[in-house]
């Protein structure tokens, strides 16, 4: 039987029924983004009003943080629900879900991931430990973001006496995925994308709960034509294809083949770290990493530990990892966070994160947005902003030591940076050292529990989490540990008689920071 799946955004996107629940693909920047498709469905519901109701899933976070990615689902009307990993990629879904216009919930990522594939294989949900003690856990808000948000999406449960959290599943209605080339029976190839991150497993999730699956690819190819090991997808699986010739890498990237793997290149510059402040800590950051170390970077100052490996050309030192499913290489930064040039593998994001979760990572650098005197880290709700975790909970939780990364207070400090320490002109007016974190991405008492390290890395103190307390473990040279850094917190650390002072190299690059207001 001769087979076109081929179809217009148009004619797919009318495919979508009201009240169907979506599972997206993309990540942040335009990565493996189906951006025709999202597109379609906007201008669909602006010019008739349907689709409807929609509750969208998505794993990772999607947009420009402007117009694109979750940007077009954010109508009011289109979306009765969202259950995302990650939201700061689209500020219109972030006001919808904070003016309560719909039901707003986060899981991790990973978590997402690998419930597409429970979903797919018909069994009774995600059985994790991720999440447990954090606001995911339904003993604290079960994932729930705002008053809307009223179904119980997660549950405590022991098996053979350990405590985890069952993700419960859902059927999946449609899939929007993404790939490079199709041809006409709906096989889709990745060959040309800079990650795998979860395009089978929603796909599979969807076909095997009766539902549809939408593929975009850039190139449209014979039957025939794909070698078998380049098909990511099987046209099994796939109803519709939907073909972009103006399909891009990011939405900044056309194509580069060193980014999807094709080819290795020379490495791409990157741009120095505009602010002395991240830098410092960068620099205290890496003086944490061991050869040979297993590792994965959080966007924000933590990246800025792989910026320094691959100034000071020692990418071969480590093994850098990605959670979209990326090994190796080198890391790109900003708008492209997420990509990486010359890598040296790429699996399928739920396999990564599986990975993660059992423990493979050795160090992981992260930011912080609150720290509290438990250990207590939030980083997913922010000003009242439902932020959403990404893959940082997966990977702080299981990696066995966690450097978090972030400056001491926020908005309008004032510091500076010579080559005799540092001076505090004036404090920030938002305060990150706080009695008691706004909600719980990472729990402190869950990471001792398991054994694990965690170091806090500011650019005026170092604080270690330990079973007896927070402790202050260095102070920057030229400040006073009472007045420059006890009175500005919301609780009180541990402080020994005499904390070491930071390494004095690491402020011999004199300069003046200010935060803009």
């Amino acid at each position: 039987m001769k087979r076109n799946k081929f179809r217009t955004a148009e004619e797919a996107v009318a495919m979508i029924r009201d009240g169907a629940t979506v599972a997206l693909i993309g990540g942040g920047g335009g990565l493996m983004e189906p951006t025709c498709i999202f597109r379609a469905v906007s201008r669909r519901f602006l010019g008739t009003g349907y689709p409807r109701d929609l509750t969208v899933v998505h794993a990772l976070g999607i947009g420009d943080k402007k117009t694109e990615g979750m940007n077009h689902f954010a109508h009011e009307g289109l979306v009765r629900r969202v259950i995302g990993g990650h939201w700061v990629w689209s500020p219109k879904m972030q006001e919808m879900a904070r003016d309560e216009k719909i039901e707003a919930y986060v899981l991790p990522s990973g978590c997402v991931m690998q419930l597409y594939r429970e979903i797919a294989g018909g069994r009774p949900g995600l059985f994790s430990h991720v999440g447990l003690g954090t606001f995911v856990d339904p003993r604290h808000q079960g994932g729930k973001m705002n008053r809307s948000a009223g179904e119980d999406l997660v549950e405590v449960v022991s098996i053979d006496g350990r405590e985890l959290l069952r993700y419960k599943p859902f059927p999946i209605d449609v899939a929007v995925i993404r790939g490079s080339f199709a041809d006409a029976d709906g096989n889709i190839s990745l060959d040309q994308e800079a990650a795998n991150v979860d395009v089978y497993a929603a796909a599979l999730a969807a076909h095997n709960s009766g539902g549809l699956v939408i593929a975009q690819v850039r190139t449209a190819v014979n039957v025939n034509s794909l070698p078998a090991r380049s098909v990511r997808v099987p046209g099994a699986i796939v109803d519709v294809v939907v073909v972009d010739p103006e399909q891009r890498m990011s939405y900044d990237l056309p194509y580069d083949p060193t980014i999807s793997g094709e080819r290795a290149g020379p490495p791409r510059a990157l741009a120095a770290e505009a602010s002395p402040v991240r830098a410092l800590i960068a620099r205290r950051a890496y003086q944490e990493l061991r050869e040979g170390a297993i590792l994965n970077f959080g966007v924000g100052i933590g990246e800025g530990v792989a910026r320094l490996i691959a100034e000071r050309g020692e990418v071969d030192r480590y093994y850098q990892t990605i959670e979209h499913g990326t090994y190796g290489g080198s890391l790109l930064m900003g708008l492209l966070f997420g990509f990486a040039q010359s890598p040296s593998a790429m699996i399928d994001g739920p396999s990564q994160f599986d990975f993660y979760a059992g423990g493979g990572l050795d160090i992981a650098f992260l930011g912080f947005g609150e720290l509290d005197a438990r250990g207590d880290v939030n980083v997913s709700r922010l000003g009242g902003l439902t932020v959403g975790p990404g893959g940082f909970m997966d990977i702080a939780q299981n990696a066995r030591k966690v450097v978090f990364c972030g400056t001491f207070d926020a908005k309008g400090g004032d510091v500076s940076i010579t080559p005799e320490g540092l001076r505090v002109n004036r404090q920030g007016r938002v305060r990150k050292l706080v009695e008691r974190v706004e909600q719980i991405t990472y729990s402190g008492a869950e990471a001792l529990r398991r054994g694990h390290e965690a170091l806090f890395v500011t650019e005026r103190a170092v604080f270690e989490l330990t079973r007896e307390g927070l402790v202050l473990t260095e102070v920057a040279p030229g400040l006073d540990v009472r007045r420059d850094v006890l009175d500005h917190m919301g609780f009180a650390p541990l402080v020994p008689a005499e904390p070491r002072r930071m390494d004095l190299s690491l402020f011999e690059d004199a300069a003046v920071w200010a935060e803009p207001a």
